[in-house]
């Protein structure tokens, strides 16, 4: 015999456990329009501020990955900044270019003189599991994908994999404001202070 509450049960939608960016979660039916928008919304989150600043400190060598001789684009941008500003070994990759900032150019990362602590990638969204198999493959600890370029998926894949993985942020903003040059959103504060930068 079918009681009142057993046939709520056989009726009920079926729930989903939905995780938060709070880190907070919640019990959603499967299909109403929340869960699915939820669904396409980000949830993996990455490192944070201090351990973005842990990786950045700890680091001896950058590669970038998608490394432009165009002046305008943000790769020769950051790719400047880490060459003047910083003490970084800095290694560029372009397979279409042999120099840029006077600074020998690599077609690969297999080709690089050592293995790099981070691999800063400029590349498009859809290219990005194939980087992180090269950066897997080399052997570098880190990968950093600049702003504006996401994959969840590659991104949960490579940490999967022991890689520590920063996604949709920029290493030469977040490198200028953990070391004085920006507020910590981002802006210059245009605060002039006798305290060295650490570099």
């Amino acid at each position: 015999m079918v009681t009142e509450s057993t046939a709520a049960l056989i009726d009920a939608p079926e729930l989903v456990t939905t995780q938060l960016s709070n880190g907070l979660s919640c019990d959603l039916p499967a299909n109403s329009p929340l869960a699915k928008m939820l669904r396409s919304q980000r949830t993996w989150i990455g490192p944070d501020a201090k351990q973005r600043l842990n990786i950045l400190r700890e680091a001896k060598s950058i590669a970038i990955v998608g490394m432009s001789p165009n002046p305008a684009r943000s790769s020769y941008f950051v790719g400047t900044y880490l060459l003047q500003s910083t003490n970084y070994r800095v290694y560029f990759v372009n397979p279409n270019a042999t120099e840029i900032l006077g600074e020998k150019v690599y077609p690969d990362l297999a080709s690089l003189p050592e293995v790099p602590d981070i691999v800063d990638v400029f590349r498009k969204a859809s290219d990005i599991p194939s980087v992180m198999e090269d950066v897997l493959a080399v052997g570098a600890p880190a990968i950093w994908v600049q702003l504006g370029i996401y994959n969840e998926e590659a991104a949960r894949h490579g940490e999967e994999k022991g890689l520590t993985v920063v996604m949709d942020r920029c290493l030469k903003v977040e490198h200028a404001r953990f070391h004085g040059g920006l507020h910590l959103f981002g802006f210059d504060t245009g605060v002039i202070s006798a305290r060295k930068a650490v570099r």
